[in-house]
């Protein structure tokens, strides 16, 4: 069984890496992922055969530690039960169906290739997430299926729009990766070397004896539950998932419809033992639950495109599941989640025929074509027939358009007041930023001697720093070496503020630098290449397709995005979990700031990825143009003003 779990997770990426390889035709791809996903289809059912003979157990089994200390231990440790078995089992069909109907869906698409790499990244991540035995893995998994998803959503990267509601989808999930990683953090600081899955139910087996304190169970259980909720679309961030529709047919399918959607649901699942030991947490997912039923469904009456209506009719199924989770449904749960799985995928696949053919046969009649039947209540009066008074309809109907505000709401809460800060700070000039930065350090370290205390507290002004590093990354839009810059220098102080704290942590920030500032030197030589004979800040909001004109740098700029990150393939990724387990262990305050910075700095390095990257080759020539003759407008005013 060791030999197939790992065949599992390295099947979809052998396919990833030979396509990558392999040369843009479409008969070669094609190939090699019918044949990969064959091959994982017989892995998957080879290896559920044997946990069901050996009597359906909780099987855990470590691979190898990656990293040990003293006090640290990072193991790559997998975990298989009934709930990975049902979600694999349902990925692997899914992801099949995919692979057989994209071979021909996507015939002559200039993005083949790319589609195809994307959807190898999703399945291994994905594999990774629902094999993974301690949060630590799935994090790493977690990781892999948002960039995925940021990837897809914006496929057709040549129209504006996928490209911005890629951008939204990936701040909610960069957003639900602060309760990931503060929810890792505080396992490792509540359960210590119990946080394996495997491990989790025996903690809680006396009720009269918690692990920990119900004030910090119910707060890591607050921080799953926002991961959750984030990553599965639910209350208040119902918004995001109609907007991914943007990608092609199969990937909304496989993501939205069938699988992503449901990761809420598998985190909720893996850490069942340590919110529904609170009552307040269950009554918080249950209310979340029917929260979400209530909008999505309201919200989805004024859909105009058949996409978005399954996307909600989704969103509301998962809803439901979050509700039966609450009242201890887990079995439900799994039978529900795969009835709305194959369900969604079906719909979404068969959506394009069947807009085509009431298309077809609208065209074809001569009357009025509607396709709900409203005449099987037109017997009764109109007073039964509507029982609901015309303004309440009219509010409804709003409330329906406007998505129940959901969106701007978040955006007020989360991101405007982000954006101000860091505007603030950008819009400072550069010699008051050093008098104010020079001078708190040097009335600090003058305390600090003064009193004679420990060179600690140097680490509070510089974890303000490292915030305010990645405010004004954020905010910043004139400018990507100043965006890359400061993503680094927020990198670099996060390091420096946990060697404030434990000296003796050098080695473990040399793991962190060691992806960091690679990545970050890679990035500028990308942008010094790509942005050569470009002056980016004539038209900053332009998105210029350097992918079209210079792939390869493109390519360097987006592994550097990657490092910059903490993406799994970079030591940064290690690097981030042991700056947080140092912060555990000498300054538990310090892992909210360093997680606040570590999800800011993703969100501007996507940013500038995208202006950079993506786009249409025209829309740059055409606001060249628009900004000159704005110009030459203004020219020929101020001279006749003049005259």
């Amino acid at each position: 069984m060791n030999a197939l779990i790992l065949t599992c997770l390295g099947l979809p990426l052998l396919g990833f890496l030979l396509i990558f390889l392999s040369e843009a035709n479409e008969k070669k791809i094609a190939f090699i992922s019918y044949w990969s996903s064959h091959a994982l289809g017989i892995s998957i059912i080879t290896l559920l055969t044997l946990w069901a003979i050996a009597g359906f157990p909780n099987y855990e089994y470590q691979w190898l530690t990656l990293y040990e200390t003293d006090d640290y231990k990072f193991p790559l440790l997998f975990y298989l039960d009934r709930i990975s078995a049902v979600y694999l089992f349902c990925t692997w069909a899914i992801f099949s169906i995919i692979v057989k109907y994209c071979r021909y869906y996507l015939h002559r698409e200039a993005g083949y290739k790319r589609f195809f790499l994307t959807i190898f990244s999703f399945v291994f991540g994905l594999n990774l997430v629902i094999l993974s035995g301690s949060i630590d893995i799935l994090f790493a998994g977690w990781e892999i299926v948002g960039i995925s998803s940021f990837l897809l959503i914006a496929f057709y990267r040549h129209r504006m729009q996928p490209i911005r509601n890629s951008l939204r989808a990936y701040t909610i999930y960069r957003f639900c990766d602060i309760g990931l990683l503060l929810g890792s953090w505080m396992s490792h600081l509540l359960f210590h070397e119990s946080q394996h899955f495997s491990q989790l139910a025996n903690l809680f087996n006396n009720p009269a004896m918690p692990p920990a304190s119900y004030g910090s169970l119910w707060l890591i259980s607050t921080l799953i539950l926002i991961a959750a909720s984030g990553k599965s679309a639910q209350f208040p961030f119902c918004f995001w998932l109609p907007r991914a529709m943007e990608g092609p047919t199969p990937s909304s399918a496989i993501f939205y419809g069938a699988l992503s959607v449901h990761l809420g649901v598998f985190l909720l699942l893996r850490t069942i033992p340590i919110w529904s030991y609170n009552y307040v947490t269950r009554w918080s997912v249950f209310n979340i639950g029917l929260l979400t039923v209530i909008f999505a469904s309201i919200s989805e009456k004024t859909q105009s495109n058949i996409k978005g209506k399954i996307a909600y009719g989704s969103i509301t199924q998962v809803g439901f599941m979050f509700m039966e989770l609450a009242l201890g449904l887990e079995t439900l749960v799994l039978i529900h989640f795969l009835g709305n799985a194959f369900l969604r995928c079906y719909q979404l696949l068969v959506s394009p025929s069947i807009v085509v053919h009431l298309l077809r046969v609208e065209g074809a009649i001569d009357s009025d074509f509607y396709i709900q039947n409203n005449t099987k209540f037109q017997f009764l009066s109109p007073s039964l027939r509507s029982i609901i008074p015309d303004i309440l309809k009219n509010t409804l109907y709003v409330f329906s358009l406007q998505e129940g505000c959901l969106e701007l709401l978040v955006r007020s809460v989360l991101w405007t007041p982000l954006k101000r800060v860091g505007s603030a700070i950008n819009a400072m000039k550069s010699s008051k930023k050093f008098v104010y930065i020079f001078g708190s350090f040097g009335l600090l370290g003058l305390i600090i001697f003064s009193l004679g205390l420990t060179t600690k507290y140097f680490a509070y002004p510089v974890s303000i720093l490292m915030v305010i590093a990645s405010l004004s990354a954020f905010s910043q839009k004139h400018s990507p070496y100043s965006v890359w810059n400061a993503i680094g220098l927020s990198s670099t102080l996060a390091g420096a503020a946990v060697w404030f704290l434990n000296p003796e942590a050098l080695f473990d920030i040399v793991i962190f630098a060691s992806g960091i500032v690679p990545a970050w030197a890679l990035g500028i030589f990308a942008l010094n290449r790509l942005l050569k004979n470009n002056n980016f800040s004539e038209s900053p909001f332009a998105y210029r397709a350097l992918s079209e004109t210079q792939p390869k740098l493109s390519l360097l700029l987006f592994l550097s995005f990657l490092g910059l990150v903490g993406f799994p393939i970079s030591p940064a990724f290690l690097g981030e979990d042991l700056l947080l387990s140092h912060a555990s262990s000498e300054g538990p305050w310090f892992a909210v700031p360093i997680t606040i910075a570590f999800v800011i700095n993703g969100i501007a390095a996507a940013k500038v990825f995208q202006r950079l990257c993506m786009g249409s080759p025209n829309e740059l020539n055409i606001t060249a143009i628009e900004v000159k003759t704005i110009s030459s407008d203004a020219e020929v005013t101020h001279g006749l003003t003049s005259e």
